[in-house]
């Protein structure tokens, strides 16, 4: 383990459990996004599928210029006593937690179209393109500060994945229980529910966010990046950075996979099934099987095996369940949830993994660049990971107009049947894709990080 401030306490529980309460925090917020946002609009607000899909991709070139400024940002700013990266956590908990609930203002339901498709912009650029970046982005590039150590950074994105689980769970299985009513016979999304719902995943995320400050503990100095910005050395760096055009690659497909099932089970369950418990069930028995089984192996089998081809391996099995669930077409819908769980092994490796992926990568550039630039490098692929979730968000919401979805069609066989298919179709490609990228276009395999790792510190006199 690596300690290079000896006036700060060893890395240790603290920290990781610290670390976990910041992704709680964030996916507080984030989850409840892609797995409500599109259905509170087209069930409770009445806006189109398409036009909120839509709508939030085109938020995404928003991101493009805010997520690399405040990469920018947080790597040129100076360390204070708190350290480099925590004080946003502080600065930034409110302004995020206020905007995520704004998002969700069932009184504006019978309001003019026009005025609820503005105030879906203007409340999803402030939480999702300015104030959740200004959070995420700070947190994501506190790990490389927290320990130089290759296995301590494992373990923090291990805690890191496990807090987010754990906020899917509380979001997933409780979010459907409290959400949805029984009107007509038919199972419906509850505006005035999903607005107190979100208040008090509001007040909780701030919540998470203040326990991380307090425990985490920033104890490898990072100083700030004083050299001139010049735009076209940047994106020439980045566009020549293999490593992370592959990470990004990936995070951007498997977005597409995760979010593309998060999303849709908030129409397959209630509309194809008619049945929130399993929607409930599903979010419990998912995230299990990633605190179960994922968290407590993901270290060691990457150990062992290498990240880049444990993500690999795990996508691929989850591409083939789909792919088994499309066939069989299930009719009970706890059978369904049975082959969602077996495909969360895909997401749950990956996800348990990714954090530390982006040190490997963070590491690869600063081995072949002499300047390490976690803030820039995390920030671009925080935009990834934004354009992943607008195109599972824009695909979806096009596809279920496609065929035919509205508030009076909800319920058509029909319409129904292509939910449950699109809802296997998403996720089928996006895990093979991921495993395609990672093969033939992401180069970091185990003997390159290590290779890595081990030049770094010859550079820095550790060996």
């Amino acid at each position: 383990m690596s300690n290079t401030n000896a006036s700060v306490r060893p890395f240790g529980i603290k920290d990781k459990i610290g670390y976990m309460f910041g992704d709680f925090g964030n996916d507080f917020t984030f989850i409840l996004s892609s797995m409500f946002m599109l259905k509170f609009y087209t069930d409770v607000m009445g806006v189109s599928a398409s036009v909120v899909g839509l709508l939030m991709m085109a938020a995404r070139f928003v991101d493009a210029v805010t997520d690399v400024t405040m990469g920018q940002i947080v790597d040129r700013s100076k360390p204070t006593k708190d350290g480099k990266f925590k004080p946003w956590i502080k600065r930034m908990c409110g302004p995020v937690a206020i905007a995520s609930f704004l998002i969700y203002q069932s009184a504006f339901a019978d309001m003019a179209y026009g005025f609820k498709v503005v105030w879906l912009v203007v409340t999803y650029l402030l939480w999702g393109s300015i104030f959740y970046t200004s959070i995420n982005i700070p947190y994501g590039s506190m790990a490389s500060a927290i320990s130089a150590d290759a296995k301590d950074r494992a373990q923090l994105s291990t805690w890191r994945t496990v807090g987010g689980t754990l906020a899917g769970l509380v979001i997933g299985v409780g979010t459907p229980l409290v959400a949805y009513e029984v009107v007509d016979g038919n199972t419906v999304l509850s505006g005035s529910r999903m607005t107190i719902i979100a208040g008090v995943f509001s007040i909780c995320a701030i919540i998470c966010y203040l326990l991380c400050f307090n425990l985490v503990r920033e104890r490898v100095p990072v100083q700030a990046n004083t050299q001139k910005l010049e735009i076209g050395k940047l994106l020439k760096s980045l566009v020549t950075n293999r490593s992370l055009l592959g990470i990004i690659a990936a995070a951007i497909v498997l977005l597409l996979a995760q979010l593309g099932m998060s999303t849709m089970s908030g129409y397959v369950y209630p509309n194809y099934y008619g049945s929130a418990a399993a929607q409930s069930v599903a979010g419990l028995v998912g995230n299990l099987v990633i605190l179960i089984i994922c968290a407590p192996l993901a270290v060691k089998l990457s150990t062992k095996f290498g990240k880049k081809e444990l993500a690999t391996a795990a996508c691929l099995v989850s591409a083939v369940v789909y792919v088994a669930c499309l066939i069989v077409r299930p009719e009970n819908p706890f059978v369904y949830v049975g082959f969602s769980a077996v495909a969360y092994l895909g997401i749950g490796f990956f996800n348990t993994v990714i954090w530390a992926m982006i040190t490997d990568v963070i590491d690869d550039s600063e081995v072949k660049t002499g300047v390490r630039e976690d803030g820039t490098i995390y920030s671009v692929y925080s935009f990834a990971r934004k354009v992943g979730q607008a195109l599972a968000s824009g695909l979806t919401g096009i596809l279920l107009s496609l065929i035919g979805y509205t508030q009076a069609t909800a319920f058509d066989p029909d319409v129904t049947l292509g939910i449950f298919k699109m809802s296997c179709y998403i996720p089928i490609v996006g895990f093979i894709l991921v495993a395609i990228v990672l093969i033939f276009l992401y180069p970091l395999n185990k003997t390159r990080v290590e290779e890595n790792i081990a030049e770094l510190k010859r550079r820095r006199g550790e060996i």
